[in-house]
């Protein structure tokens, strides 16, 4: 599916999203949710093209998958926090939201502790 179809997929989930919220606000979530779901499975195919370009390019810079790894992940994690977090918005729930951006945030530090692991290994070594 091309982004046109994606993005006409998208604002017909949100159109009919907005015409079920007027009687069923609990309906309009979950069909948020479904069309989420949807549109991420067909996008799927692009991040994983995304990944495998980023893999070949480190490889011809001859930069270690331990580097590229936690960029990917935090790429990823931002991605569905992101999501997750407007559709807590979109359910009405501002503070689950910003918790699961708190959640997110924290989760991407842990992934790239790895990388200040070795950045500051790096400089000691040049000191």
């Amino acid at each position: 599916m091309d982004m046109i179809s994606l993005g006409a997929a998208g604002v017909a989930a949100a159109l009919c999203a907005l015409v079920v919220r007027q009687r069923a606000p609990e309906i309009a979530v979950v069909l948020a949710i479904v069309a989420c779901a949807l549109l991420l499975w067909h996008t799927v195919p692009v991040l994983e093209t995304i990944r495998d370009v980023l893999t070949e390019l480190a490889h011809l810079a001859e930069i270690s998958p331990t580097v590229l790894r936690p960029m990917l992940q935090t790429v990823g994690l931002a991605l569905v926090t992101k999501l997750a977090a407007s559709l807590c918005r979109d359910a009405g729930e501002g503070s689950v939201a910003s918790f699961v951006e708190m959640a997110g945030s924290a989760a991407a530090v842990l992934v790239a502790l790895p990388l200040l692991k070795m950045v500051l290994q790096l400089m000691m070594g040049l000191l």
